[in-house]
């Protein structure tokens, strides 16, 4: 069986991880605007920028461990 890699396509992403892969394939950028500690881990927020980050066109945060891991760089 293959490794997994972060590049997960199937419906067992949660719904916020599956966005910023949209996002991305898309040519849109991101960035890290918040993190605070939570009961159950940590919640990020991120801001979905233009694909040349000039300009932020939505935001949005979720304490899915999978989605703070991915922008964390610990994913995979």
């Amino acid at each position: 069986m293959p490794a997994e890699t972060t590049h997960n396509t199937d419906n067992t992403e949660h719904p916020d991880l599956r966005r910023l892969r949209r996002w991305e394939e898309s040519g849109g950028t991101w960035v890290v605007a918040g993190r605070r500690a939570t009961p159950s881990g940590e919640s990020v927020t991120l801001s979905l920028m233009t694909c040349d980050g000039g300009e932020e066109m939505d935001a949005f945060s979720s304490s899915d461990p999978g989605l703070v891991d991915y922008v964390s760089g610990e994913a995979g």
